[in-house]
């Protein structure tokens, strides 16, 4: 049994059960492609029907899980495909996201995107070159940047329709990289061309980081 308790009154009950089968489906405690009981979820959140049914539709919404009749929810099934249509997605959304960051973003939020990859450098999993294991939200260096785009669908698009598909993906199928450091240093070249204000260069260099990432992607999958 689960009970949920929020300081702030703006955070519903629905908000909080989004979350928290957000993440465990992202990482996999909820298995692809199982069927949700929504009786069983709504006894264990001590929800009524109607609050969990917006929280699915709203998982329905982010990708992660699909609706049938007669069947009800299920968690979305993986596939390589599937992951790569999304990395040809995102490498052309990004690359704009980018261009425009470099328009838009403030002196402050490039200092606190350096400062967030000088956290980064501190990863063990990083250094070793194992590695680039980013947590979610501000602390991801590509939600920054597409937040920083300041464009409103760029922003839905990217970090709230694929943006838990993409974390569900990298956790599912493993974020071990050989790309790890290479693609840090990636990301460095990106800040510069943001901070240089050179648009285009921003948006080159971030099509090119996402495709070299699918490109990695493609290898491994092959050798599965």
């Amino acid at each position: 049994m689960q009970i949920f308790t929020s300081s702030s009154p703006s955070i519903t009950r629905a908000d909080m059960v989004f979350t928290d089968l957000r993440q465990r489906i992202v990482e996999g405690n909820i298995s692809t492609g199982s069927k949700l009981s929504e009786p069983e979820l709504a006894k264990y959140y001590e929800i009524s029907r109607s609050t969990l049914r917006d929280a699915l539709s709203r998982l329905e919404g982010s990708g992660l899980l699909e609706r049938k009749a007669n069947i009800g929810y299920r968690v979305v099934t993986l596939s390589t495909g599937q992951l790569l249509e999304i990395f040809r997605v995102r490498e052309s959304l990004e690359g704009m996201a980018c261009r425009l960051a470099a328009q838009n973003m403030t002196s402050k939020q490039i200092e606190d995107l350096k400062q967030l990859l000088e956290v980064h450098n501190q990863y063990k999993s990083l250094q070793q070159g194992q590695a680039y294991i980013q947590e979610e939200g501000d602390l991801d260096f590509h939600f920054c940047i597409v937040m920083g785009s300041g464009n409103k669908l760029l922003i839905r698009l990217l970090c709230e329709e694929l943006y838990y598909l993409v974390r569900m993906y990298r956790y599912q199928f493993g974020m071990a990289s050989p790309r790890a450091k290479r693609a840090f240093s990636e990301h460095h070249h990106i800040i510069q061309a943001i901070e240089d204000q050179d648009g285009e260069l921003a948006e080159i260099l971030m099509r090119r980081h996402i495709s070299a990432s699918r490109k990695n992607v493609e290898k491994r999958m092959n050798t599965l």
